[in-house]
Order: C-alpha cells, then structure tokens, then sequence
C-alpha cells in the first residue's frame, strides 16, 4: 500500500563531477541547494548578484556578464538609500556610488569569469511577475529596494516574452555545457492562490518550450513537482508554510544528486560532507 505519489527519475546523460564548474542563478531556493552543493566541495557559483526571481531579470544578469557590460553611475538610481542598482538585491545600495558599482560589478565579473570555461548552468524561475520602472516603459527591475510603489508598474511576463530573451542567451552561450532549469517549490502568497498558480504556469510554460527548441542543452529538474506531488505534506515546510523545510531541501538535493551524480561523484561528496559537519563541530567547541 502507497501513502505518497514519488517521483522517479531516471539518470541524466549529464555528468557532474567535482572538476565541473557549476553556476546557479535564481530564486531563494537557488541558495538553498547551491549552499549544499557548496558543503560537498563542488566547484560552485551561486547568485553572485543575491537572488533574482523573475526570467527577465535573469536574463538581463546573464546577458550583461556575457558581454562583460559592467555597470557605470549612468546605470544607477537615486533613492532611500543614496545609489541604487535596481536589478539587483537592496544590498547593492549606498551612499556611495563607487560602492555599489565596485559590488555590482564583482558579481557580473565572477559570472563572466564562470562562462569563460566549460560549465553547467542551474537556473531557477520563482515568479513571472515583474516590476517595470514606471518612469522608463519596459526596463524590468530585480529588486524594487523599497521605493515607492508608484515607481513601479507591475505586470506578468508571458511564456512567449521570456522564451524568445533565453532563446538568444542560450544560443549566444556556447560554453555552458547543459542548462539545468527548475520552478522553485516556493509559492509567492503576495500573489495569492490563483495568481501563484498561474505565475508558476508560466515558467512552466516557458521551459517547456526551451526544452523542446534545445533538446541537447537544456534539461527540467522538478524541484517544483517533488515538493508539491511527492512532499504534500506541512510537515515538510517551514514555519511560515511557504518555504520547504531543511529536509526537504535535503530530500530534493538527494534526488538532483541521484540524477546528475555518478557514484564515485557522490562518494567523494560524502567526504566532503563529513569533513564540513567536523569542521562546524570543531568551531562550535572552539
């Protein structure tokens, strides 16, 4: 007898190893699995730049960083905070404009430095919903960094819109070995049930149509389908009821290995582990 509907997957042709440089951009949840992968001593990346939400303005992080476009005061706002880099996280604000670029531009540099040798890319949608400068039609910013809300237009960017931007980043970044996307399990509840469910649709919709337009580069992992088919269950949420616990982030971890891991890979991952739980064990004593 079954009480829950597992997901089984079957093992990718890809193979990540220890030597395969790994850059994740995305949601949250993109640092939640990337910590992990960091903990077992894989060469790792993750969201240089904090977390971006939306394919839109991922795809304008990527985009920026293939070119080595860095950032200059022209590419500032100014607000709360003193200077503002608007597609990106609050942190990347100051009263001090040489602060937020040298940061801003650490971020797009260790990106590029990333896409100048074979790679893997994990990337992570978490909503469809953008927010547009209302002063400047059609530049979607990442991060609103607490101005004002009539700074901004909000608004859904369709499949269609989204498929047609990472058509052209995937095709203009050939170094990148494999495009690994996923839909974070994290419901966005600002948008309410429904609203939710069709953002979620979206990114769905949008990957699906990547897959197929480059079945020999781009994969789905369903980080997604796992928490809400397999996990159904509160018990594996954190307190807020929104973001999945630590076990379930280590039981959906545990499925990405199984699938893109051989098992020397997770061998040697394994000693990694233990020798991060010694060293965490030797400063909590110290």
């Amino acid at each position: 007898m079954k009480f829950r509907t597992e997901i089984s997957l079957k093992k990718s042709e890809l193979n990540i190893t220890h030597s395969t440089g790994l850059l994740m951009l995305g949601s949250c949840f993109t640092d939640n699995v990337g910590a992990l992968l960091a903990r077992d001593g894989f060469d790792v990346s993750c969201n240089p730049l904090g977390a971006l939400y939306n394919p839109l303005s991922i795809a304008t992080c990527l985009e920026r960083a293939i070119n080595a476009d860095l950032y200059t005061d022209a590419d500032l706002t100014s607000g709360p905070r003193g200077f503002h880099c608007l597609d990106y996280a609050s942190r990347f604000s100051s009263p001090i404009a040489s602060k937020v670029l040298e940061d801003v531009n650490s971020g797009i540099s260790e990106i590029h430095d990333k896409l100048c040798k074979p790679s893997v890319a994990i990337i992570t949608f978490g909503t469809s919903f953008v927010f547009e400068r209302s002063d400047h039609p059609g530049c979607v910013v990442g991060n609103c960094h607490k101005f004002p809300a009539n700074f901004f237009v909000r608004r859904m960017a369709l499949a269609n819109e989204s498929v047609e931007i990472w058509k052209r980043i995937i095709s203009a970044i050939q170094s990148v070995e494999k495009f690994i996307f996923t839909v974070s399990p994290i419901r966005h509840m600002a948008d309410g049930f429904h609203g939710n469910t069709i953002s979620k649709a979206n990114l769905h919709l949008c990957i699906e149509q990547l897959v197929e337009a480059f079945p020999e580069r781009v994969e789905y992992f369903p980080a997604y389908e796992i928490m809400m088919d397999d996990l159904r269950d509160y018990r594996f949420y954190d307190k807020d009821m929104v973001h999945p616990s630590d076990l379930a982030v280590e039981y959906i971890y545990e499925i990405f290995t199984e699938t893109y891991f051989g098992r020397q890979t997770i061998e040697q991952a394994r000693v990694f582990r233990k020798e991060a739980a010694r060293a965490a064990h030797r400063q909590i004593l110290s």
